[in-house]
């Protein structure tokens, strides 16, 4: 793993000039000048070597990309005369530099990287979009050093970056002179984003913020970078890793890009083009009770629970008083749990019954 000396006030100073001689450069030739959105690059955070962050059941990496493909095919379905181009489709490690430069090459017209967040806390939750900018608190700056680590990965890092040392502090206070020409779109979009998370998934509202991403500071368009979860909350890793969860998160980006495309073409006086109405699934309360199928309880965790109830939807476990007690099924309403529970019980777990959970917490 490539080891990053502290870099001097010389070296601090030679960078900070870098950025401003590349942020101008881009500005001037690279920068889109259209009165339409017509191309998105959608960024999967980490990959191949680098998982990123890593929960009990999954990895960044995982989530990242099936949220971003999914956002992706949501978006072409729906707004059929945007291009949506991806900076990877695979478990494959693309360095930070490079995956602006897939923006800018393409001429995208916005830039949306996705990430997972964690911390060693197992109750932080909660949702934020990020822009290229001065980080305003301590937690801010540690979740840009979380995901500038990755330059850790590439082998000419310290060439490709002028030396900037991700876990050094002082080369922050450089890479915070940098704001970007499009920091005003950017957050707007990442106001978008929000909204749709918070009110329409129900997700924890963290807010908009601001920080210094590698990822975000060389992209000649709006660009965001958002944490859709906590893989270190339990309850938010079950969210994130299931299927239902990854639906809510992508199609609310894909409305926040809908929402933001059609703000922008109406500023620009063009009539945006119409949008069909797609039913995508949402919570609306972050409270909102969760309802699950007990299926039996046991002594000793399973090693291989989805094999142990093949056939069944959705299994997961929680524990309660020295035992694991394994459900199915993750449903939003006791009509349909009731529902579920007659086909468990029709599959041979005749004592299984309907449990309800409350923020990951049984009630």
């Amino acid at each position: 793993m490539l080891k990053l000396r502290l870099i001097s006030e010389k070296r601090l100073i030679l960078f900070f000039l870098v950025l401003i001689i590349n942020f101008i450069f881009y500005a001037e030739v690279e920068a889109q000048t259209g009165k339409k959105i017509t191309t998105v690059v959608i960024d999967a955070g980490h990959g191949g070597d680098d998982p990123g962050a890593v929960g009990r059941k999954c990895k960044e990496k995982d989530i990242t990309l099936k949220v971003a493909k999914m956002t992706g095919d949501y978006i072409k379905k729906n707004c059929p005369d945007v291009k949506v181009i991806y900076t990877r489709s695979s478990d494959v490690f693309i360095k930070l530099a490079k995956r602006a430069q897939i923006a800018n090459d393409n001429n995208a017209d916005l830039f949306i990287s996705i990430h997972c967040n964690a911390t060693k806390s197992t109750q932080v939750n909660g949702v934020e979009t990020f822009v290229m900018g001065e980080h305003r608190n301590a937690a801010n700056l540690e979740v840009a050093k979380k995901e500038n680590a990755a330059i850790m990965y590439e082998d000419d890092a310290e060439n490709s970056y002028d030396g900037f040392n991700p876990n050094s502090t002082e080369a922050y206070i450089m890479l915070n002179f940098f704001q970007s020409e499009f920091k005003n779109s950017s957050l707007k979009f990442a106001e978008h984003v929000q909204h749709q998370l918070v009110n329409r998934v129900g997700r924890k509202d963290r807010g908009v913020q601001q920080a210094g991403f590698l990822v975000l500071y060389k992209t000649a368009m709006p660009s965001v970078l958002v944490e859709i979860g906590f893989l270190s909350n339990p309850a938010e890793e079950n969210f994130l890793n299931s299927k239902d969860g990854q639906t809510y998160i992508a199609s609310a980006l894909y409305r926040a890009f809908r929402d933001y495309k059609k703000e922008y073409e109406k500023d620009n006086a063009i009539e945006g083009d119409s949008y069909e109405k797609i039913d995508t699934p949402q919570i609306t309360d972050v409270n909102k009770i969760v309802y699950k199928v007990q299926i039996e309880s046991r002594s000793r965790k399973l090693d291989n629970a989805a094999q142990q109830y093949k056939g069944l939807e959705n299994i997961d476990f929680y524990e309660h008083n020295g035992q694991y007690k394994y459900t199915a099924g993750v449903f939003y309403t006791k009509k349909e749990a009731d529902e579920y529970c007659k086909t468990v019980k029709a599959k041979g777990y005749s004592s299984a019954f309907v449990v309800s959970f409350k923020n990951g917490i049984r009630q």
